[in-house]
């Protein structure tokens, strides 16, 4: 590695383009300044893997970046076109080979394979910050601990899955002639101090969690010993969607188990005790959570630093079953932890006691999906059959070629007529049709735009029974209908989308301004607010509230859903960290859905195009998905990109 320039100077070219942050330069610097001799390939390598962090990843792992720089690294970030002049890392990385790098890892004081305290840990040909290797460890041997403490399950067993499933089945699954992969995953769980349930819209993960939390708590009840049961998701938009969802399959179980069973989610945060200005939570493990059986759902969205103070803070005995779509994105924060734990499970992967198990407490047979799993693997369970998308549904063709990295059989699905997927080519944001979308939406009352609440909004709460009819009407009309982009910047990403849509609904006379407070803006909290009671991805809308004894006096309050129906009025004065969110990322999308979903896509490929970034967004729409954009070909060649994430915790598990 050759440069000409120092690298402290290229760090700052690179903070100035927006490619690299402030705290990327700081850690090398830091670095720097506590070894000055340390080589230029080592703090490069630190500066990287920090950077690398922001991204997402846990470590910076080198033979896949030597392999591939700028495939890796995302450089430059979303496209950008790159300064003439400027100096991007493959140049820096040119002669390097991973013998080399690692050696000047293992050379510096800087560095330890795990022991002590320095700053940097290199491990498996990946080089971490501390903080991120101890959280890597930490999830990997608190899940271990529980495969390795499986609990008695009942003689019985059978029985009861039976008498809970049963009327849950088809006729071909009630003569087992399908597997029914519900009965499945509560076999798996139930003898299971650590499980896996994952699968797709509609493929019953809610029914499946609230009939085995049932079973559980039934064989509980039998033993004299009930279960303290918890139910968490990462957002409170998750938590809400969840706890709607378990109120209604709640009601119909057995009247002996309703009351055992929570109706009510909360939010991870809430469920562990945030504490404000700190990183840290009340409960941890010298003060655990007083829980027998926790249930997490939507956890491809949990980070690793949450998946181990989740970890820290269960009791050793308690049970941990996850919840989740391990095809979607991973988490926003750094990790994917769920992908990382299901990186073998669609493949044959369970060994014959496992499918002896599964045969003697169900009855189906799983040799077709026998393998030489890892242990692991024997406690992850994939629901394989969708109850929502059928063969007369594009969103589920679509989302099934796309999952499968098919481009043909993604550009068949657009020729199959399907009446729930629309393309609208449109070369700018400028053009009518765009316009019409946001708006409108499709031409159908059920698939609207944004029109629909702003009209509410207009119309003040006087147009409905009481004050909250208003405020939920609102609320259940702005959620039926979102743009989505895999973009932050530029005219088709969320920030150049937001303007513009805000600019048409103000031509159209809905909204009376297009920048600062004003109501009817939807806004997204983007910092935890622990004062407030607001986590990230909260999603919030500005409202006119006349003030008591003065009717025509106006104030302003961002007015946010709860997990347990209340709504939260909040002064835009009191909001810092918030974004519009007429377009959100498809990111911030994850733990929603949306009766029609419009995906915007740009002009040209992009690294953060990818398979997993397209399903998660043909998946949000529950009723109607809209592809937008100017180039039609891009989703067959996105669906050959994978996303990306280095991590080193699935190591662990073979």
């Amino acid at each position: 590695m050759r440069t000409d320039e120092n690298l402290m100077d290229l760090f700052d070219v690179w903070v100035e383009q927006g490619w690299a942050t402030p705290l990327d330069r700081a850690f090398v610097r830091f670095l720097q300044a506590q070894q000055p001799e340390s080589p230029e390939p080592l703090l490069l390598a630190a500066g990287l893997a920090s950077y690398q962090l922001g991204r997402g990843h846990i470590c910076l792992d080198l033979k896949a970046v030597l392999d591939d720089p700028d495939g890796v690294l995302s450089w430059p970030p979303e496209g950008d076109a790159p300064t003439a002049g400027l100096r991007p890392p493959k140049i820096l990385l040119a002669g390097l080979t991973v013998k080399k790098w690692a050696e000047s890892m293992q050379a510096s004081d800087l560095v330890s394979t795990g022991e002590g305290t320095t700053p940097l840990v290199f491990s498996n040909g990946r080089l971490y910050l501390r903080r991120y290797w101890q959280y890597e460890t930490e999830v990997a041997q608190g899940i271990l601990k529980r495969l390795r403490m499986p609990p008695a399950a009942p003689t019985d067993l059978a029985r009861r899955i039976d008498q809970l499933f049963g009327p849950l089945r088809n006729a071909e699954e009630q003569a087992k002639s399908d597997v029914h992969w519900q009965s499945v995953a509560a076999a798996i769980a139930a003898q299971s101090a650590f499980s896996v349930i994952s699968g797709g819209p509609g493929t019953g993960k809610t029914t499946t969690v609230v009939q085995l939390l049932a079973l559980l708590q039934d064989i509980a009840l039998a033993q004299g010993n009930p279960l303290r049961i918890s139910l968490a998701a990462p957002t409170g938009k998750a938590a809400a969607r969840l706890t709607e969802s378990i109120g209604a399959a709640v009601a119909k179980l057995p009247e002996a188990l309703r009351d055992s069973i929570p109706a009510e989610v909360t939010t991870l945060h809430r469920l562990l005790g945030s504490r404000s200005h700190t990183r840290h939570f009340v409960h941890n493990a010298q003060n655990p959570l007083h829980v027998d059986l926790l249930v997490v759902d939507e956890a491809s969205m949990i980070d690793l630093e949450m998946m181990a103070a989740l970890l820290r803070a269960l009791p050793e005995t308690a049970r941990l079953i996850l919840i989740g779509d391990k095809d979607q994105l991973a988490s926003v924060e750094a990790g994917s932890v769920l992908g990382d734990l299901c990186r073998n499970a669609e493949r044959a992967a369970y060994q014959q006691p496992t499918i002896q198990w599964i045969a003697d407490n169900t009855g189906y047979d799983l040799n077709p999906y026998a393998g030489s799993g890892t242990p692991l693997d024997q406690h992850i369970a994939i629901l394989r059959k969708s109850y929502r998308f059928d063969q007369n549904s594009g969103i589920g063709a679509l989302a099934r070629a796309v999952n499968a990295g098919d481009s043909g059989r993604v550009a068949a699905v657009w020729q199959q007529d399907f009446d729930d997927i629309d393309r609208l080519a449109v070369t700018s944001t400028d053009e009518h049709g765009f316009a019409r979308l946001v708006l409108d939406g499709v031409p159908s009352d059920s698939h609207g735009g944004y029109r629909g609440y702003l009209q509410y909004v207009q119309s003040g709460p006087q147009s409905h029974a009481s004050e909250d009819a208003w405020l939920q009407a609102i609320l259940d009309a702005f959620g039926r209908f979102q743009l989505l982009s895999p973009l932050r910047k530029g005219p088709w990403g969320v920030e150049g989308l937001n303007q513009k849509v805000a600019q048409i609904f103000f031509n159209a006379d809905l909204i009376n301004r297009q920048d600062g407070w004003y109501a009817g803006r939807p806004v997204m909290i983007t910092r935890n607010n622990y004062t407030l009671g607001l986590m990230n991805g909260d999603i919030g809308i500005v409202l006119p509230f006349a003030e008591r004894n003065a009717s025509d006096h106006v104030t302003l309050r961002v007015v946010f859903p709860m997990a347990d129906g209340s709504f939260k009025k909040v002064l835009p004065s009191r909001l810092s960290d918030v974004e519009t969110v007429y377009a959100m990322t498809v990111h911030k999308s994850q733990g929603s859905e949306f009766d029609h979903a419009a995906m915007v896509l740009p002009e040209s490929m992009t690294p953060v195009l990818t398979r997993e970034l397209i399903y998660t967004a043909v998946t949000r729409a529950r009723r109607y998905f809209t592809l937008v954009g100017p180039a039609s070909d891009l989703l067959s060649e996105a669906v050959q990109q994978r996303t990306y994430r280095a991590s080193g915790l699935s190591d662990f598990f073979q």
